[in-house]
């Protein structure tokens, strides 16, 4: 396994673990929109390493591990580390755009980087296909991406889940924007598929462009 991903699985699992059994430290480093503006922001990092529990913790490192090889197959591991923490920090600059004046919103976990990963993936190879639990049929990645964003904006707004639907958008913005940086013979090579993978971005900007969100 490439050692750039086992550093961040390690690194989530330690950080995690070490937040399960030590509340003042999973305080001091959680998503909290009231502390981050009085100035510690460096939550906008940490909060990534934690999680609320191991199911939670669990599904993001399987959901990385999955993912993760077509990223570093299709780019290596500089570009998959530059989208993993690049998706980390606009998963959670999004989340902060749109509660920021929610002074006592708190969040936790990796979902942000890990959807960005995803996303990256799935931008790199639509054709590849997902087999999901509950469904006994495969399912066309890019299908897949878009559904998951579209479930999202409800998320964003209905308000009646734990989930933080805000920063999977915001990681799947910063996985899309930086893989199109980085490899930009993708608009030529597939242009629909770009622009496929573009309609939940768009859809969400101008939900929040007309108050709708």
């Amino acid at each position: 396994m490439n050692p750039f991903l086992i550093a961040i699985i390690v690194a989530n699992v330690l950080v995690s673990f070490k937040a399960f059994n030590d509340l003042y430290f999973f305080r001091k480093n959680e998503f909290h929109i009231g502390s981050i503006r009085a100035g510690e922001q460096f939550r906008m990092f940490t909060s990534a390493f934690l999680h609320a529990d191991v199911a939670h913790l669990f599904f993001n490192m399987f959901t990385l591990f999955m993912f993760a090889p077509v990223v570093i197959g299709y780019m290596g591991s500089f570009s998959f580390v530059l989208i993993y923490l690049g998706s980390l920090i606009s998963g959670n600059l999004l989340t902060l755009y749109f509660h920021q004046n929610d002074y006592g919103y708190r969040a936790v976990g990796a979902s942000g980087a890990v959807t960005g990963v995803l996303y990256a993936a799935i931008l790199l190879n639509p054709d590849m296909s997902l087999y999901l639990f509950f469904i006994p049929i495969p399912i066309p990645a890019y299908l897949f991406g878009i559904g998951y964003l579209l479930y999202s904006i409800y998320g964003m707004k209905a308000k009646n889940d734990n989930i933080g639907h805000t920063a999977h958008f915001g990681g799947a913005i910063g996985g899309y924007a930086i893989t199109l940086m980085k490899v930009p013979s993708l608009v030529t090579d597939n242009l629909f598929m770009v622009l496929l993978l573009a309609i939940p971005i768009v859809i969400l900007f101008v939900l929040e462009k007309t108050g709708k969100l």
